[in-house]
């Protein structure tokens, strides 16, 4: 009886504390914290967060990436330019310098997961391949939050909205 209590107490423990993804390491870089926002049923895009730690003593570069949910993983940065919040293509990736931290979050520099299989649901998880310059290839587990979420390991996954947009 006390192992059953024991065992279900454990169980709902686990599931009081949000999902995380793996923290991994290739070479001096660091990368933690990735995850993706839900979509909605037939979205055809998606967004990718993660952040990556650079404990090395050379730069590296993060120059793209593939993952089986989607055909094509893209490297996107929004900013504000005029009062309007633009959205483009990273040329030449993005830079990791010796000490430096870079996150990927909605708002700024971000993973574009076009062309979805299937619709991202949260809860779920999925690996991507990123690809570093220095570093190759490096597999990454994706953890799945709300729609809304502005963060991954978010307790409610609410609908929070990306700066400047409404959500419906």
């Amino acid at each position: 009886m006390i192992r059953t209590l024991l065992l279900a107490a454990a169980m709902l423990a686990a599931l009081a504390f949000p999902a995380q993804a793996e923290d991994v390491t290739a070479g001096g870089l660091k990368i933690s914290s990735a995850w993706a926002r839900a979509t909605p049923k037939g979205a055809s895009v998606g967004g990718g967060y993660l952040t990556i730690t650079n404990t090395g003593s050379a730069p590296d570069r993060l120059i793209g990436g593939s993952t089986d949910v989607a055909k094509s993983f893209e490297l996107h940065e929004m900013k504000m330019e005029g009062g309007v919040m633009k959205m483009r293509p990273v040329a030449g990736g993005i830079e990791i310098k010796p000490g430096q931290t870079v996150k990927l979050d909605p708002g700024g520099y971000h993973v574009m997961l076009v062309g979805l299989k299937d619709q991202l649901k949260q809860g779920s998880r999925f690996k991507a391949t990123l690809d570093f310059e220095k570093a190759g290839k490096v597999d990454v587990d994706f953890v799945v939050e709300g729609i809304g979420a502005k963060t991954g390991g978010a307790k409610s996954g609410g609908d929070h909205a990306m700066p400047g947009m409404q959500m419906k």
